[in-house]
Parts: structure tokens; sequence; C-alpha cells
């Protein structure tokens, strides 16, 4: 009987022991997470502010090509006008 109580109490003791370890593992993989969660955050943010700064960019470039192509083909329409009156 005593070798028995001896045996439980040994494999609860064990079992208090992997208890421990499981909740100490359970609590680092939690401040892992969480801390791998807010640098992704910060990624995410410097990478969508640094994504709507060349859209802007090309945006605004963009805008600039389509006026001077615009201006290029009224030019154009007028000359093409002008040399069909004039004949």
């Amino acid at each position: 009987m005593a070798t028995e109580d001896g045996r439980i109490g040994r494999v609860e003791g064990i079992l208090e022991e992997v208890r421990a370890r499981q909740n100490s593992l359970e609590s680092r993989m939690e401040s892992r997470f969480s801390s791998l969660e807010s640098r992704m955050e910060e990624r995410f943010i410097g990478l969508e502010s640094r994504i709507e700064s060349r859209f802007s960019s090309l945006e605004s470039r963009m805008q600039t090509q389509f006026y001077w192509l615009l201006g290029i083909i009224v030019t154009m329409w007028v000359t093409i006008i002008l040399a069909i009156l004039l004949k």
C-alpha cells in the first residue's frame, strides 16, 4: 500500500511538473504571438502609408500626362479641321 501511495505521489508530482511546463510554454507562446502581432501591425501600417504615397504620386503624374495628351489631341484636331477648311 505504501509503495502504491509513493507511486501515486510521484505520478502526481510529475503531473504538476508537466502542468507547470505547459503553463510556462503557453505564456511564452502568448507573449511571442502578441509581440509578433504588434510587429506585423506596425509593418502593415508602414506598408500601407508607402503604398498610399506611391499611389498619390502616380495619380498626380498620370493626371499631368492625361492633360498633356488631351492638349495634343485637341491641337491635332484643330489642325486637321483648319487644314480641311482652309484648303
